[in-house]
């Protein structure tokens, strides 16, 4: 029997881009997909959007709508009703690729010791214009930033059995500092696949400052760098997004 992946969205006011998402997971030529939806008690059109889709989803489709204290608070949530031998975390403006979580399957037929499989995603603006590709393997470089492209991403259930829940103290890398707690048990695969469009106007690529001082955060928490290190990484992060911004904006 086919594995069960418990795909995750936490939504908050996502009444512009939601309808792209669900419509991504609904087409997915994987058949045993369960989907959650945790809304943080948007007050747009983002609840009313979900119950259209009920329907079409058969009963694999369950949702809440009430206040959180951020995303990782919704994963939790999530994570704690998932059925599924697998979970994924897909943003409420991401759009993943029809046959991205068959290959992710096919992939762990023939890798059986792995539990985390990731892949490449393509960056986009919001009109889903193509910026650049992003995602690699997991290497050393993990230590230093996060190298891997999250969104879409498998992860073992039997990883939250053993290392806990994101940490909701962090709102923009938690799910970094997740990984990090688990690099003494993960055992990566990656699929050289681009798996989705990932918009670049998510809260991590709107705070650079907030999400270089959380990186920070998961090092020093999860012991991967001397302090030197890190915060000479720190600076690299900020001087990279400060040429990348200029550099983007005399395009433009």
């Amino acid at each position: 029997m086919l594995p069960k992946i418990t795909v995750v969205t936490a939504s908050y006011n996502s009444e512009k881009t939601i309808s792209d998402t669900i419509e991504s997971i609904l087409n997915q030529k994987y058949p045993n997909i369960e989907y959650l939806i945790i809304d943080g008690g948007s007050s747009d059109n983002t609840v009313s959007i979900i119950k259209q889709y009920e329907n079409l989803f058969e009963g694999r489709l369950r949702y809440i709508s009430e206040k959180d204290s951020g995303i990782y608070d919704a994963w939790n949530k999530a994570v704690k009703m998932a059925q599924g031998s697998w979970v994924s975390f897909v943003g409420s403006d991401d759009i993943m690729f029809e046959n991205a979580f068959s290959d992710f399957i096919e992939f762990a037929k023939t890798n059986e010791n792995v539990n985390y499989i990731s892949s490449k995603t393509l960056l986009v603006t919001e009109d889903l214009e193509p910026i650049r590709v992003t995602g690699t393997p997991w290497t050393d470089t993990m230590n230093s930033y996060c190298c891997i492209a999250h969104v879409g991403s498998l992860h073992h259930k039997s990883l939250f059995d053993e290392k806990g829940m994101f940490d909701p103290n962090f709102k923009i890398a938690g799910d970094y500092d997740f990984l990090l707690r688990c690099k003494e048990i993960i055992r990566p695969g990656f699929v050289d696949i681009v798996s989705a469009n990932v918009r670049d106007g998510g809260i991590s690529g709107r705070q650079i400052s907030k999400v270089a001082r959380e990186t920070v955060m998961a090092k020093k928490n999860n012991k991967t760098q001397w302090l030197g290190k890190i915060y000479a990484d720190y600076c690299i992060m900020i001087i990279k997004f400060i040429v990348r911004t200029r550099i983007l904006n005399k395009i433009k």
